[in-house]
């Protein structure tokens, strides 16, 4: 099942993948989430990345939320036999983490920041290996590369998808001809091509933010090209250890 996206106040994209979420299930999920969205609604960003996995050999099914709010990036993982009970588990605990991290936010200086939107908002999920990432570029080794910049990829697929919405036409081709996770190989391809242009100062994040835009233009309007690279880029990949969904 391909990437979908929740259009509330709080930007929700479900990636489900060998699981059969039926509309009245995912419905009651996207009903639960009203009170996480009035906690996160002070926040100039919000996405949330809900991932669910059924697991055939132990009959149960996995969940993983990930919520990126400007400065910071929320992970919660469960599993049960029972979609929803793994989903309140996690929701539950995800509050609490959202809960901590606004009574962090204590001083008004960065307060501010983010209530303008002028803090970082896209971040890693852990830390980033700079020293790889420059080595896997100068190697021309996409696969070293990809590995090393894997926490930001919740955090880049989460923006992408809310940027996709600024463009209808776009939106609408997304699990049709294009897939979410299209799109974000793309920016990761992109910013592999371009590491060594970074601009020097400018944070990783706040450059790979920038890339987004382009990356998104570019599958879209040279899709069957782009499309091409991007099983190239895959099948290197999974040759190696598989990265994501495909």
């Amino acid at each position: 099942m391909q990437p979908t996206v929740s259009p509330r106040q709080m930007q929700t994209i479900f990636d489900v993948h060998q699981y059969d979420l039926a509309d009245a299930e995912r419905s009651r999920l996207e009903d639960s989430l009203d009170g996480l969205t009035r906690m996160v609604e002070s926040f100039p960003v919000a996405d949330l990345h809900v991932m669910v996995e059924g697991n055939a050999r132990s009959n149960d099914v996995s969940v993983k939320l990930t919520l990126i709010l400007p400065g910071n990036t929320l992970v919660t993982n469960d599993r049960d036999a029972v979609l929803t009970v793994a989903f309140d588990r996690c929701l539950t605990a995800l509050a609490d983490l959202v809960q901590g991290y606004k009574d962090k936010l204590g001083g008004h200086d960065e307060r501010n920041k983010l209530e303008k939107g002028t803090a970082h908002d896209l971040f890693p999920t852990r830390d980033i290996d700079l020293a790889a990432v420059d080595r896997a570029v100068a190697a021309g080794d996409y696969a070293a590369f990809r590995a090393a910049m894997l926490p930001f990829e919740d955090p880049i697929q989460a923006r992408a998808g809310r940027w996709v919405q600024r463009y209808p036409e776009y939106e609408a081709r997304i699990g049709k001809d294009v897939k979410m996770s299209d799109v974000t190989e793309q920016i990761f391809l992109t910013a592999f091509d371009e590491y060594d242009a970074r601009p020097d100062g400018l944070h990783l994040s706040e450059w790979l933010g920038n890339l987004i835009d382009p990356s998104v233009k570019a599958l879209m309007t040279n899709t069957a090209e782009e499309k091409e690279n991007i099983n190239l880029a895959r099948t290197a990949l999974n040759a190696t250890q598989p990265i994501g969904p495909a």
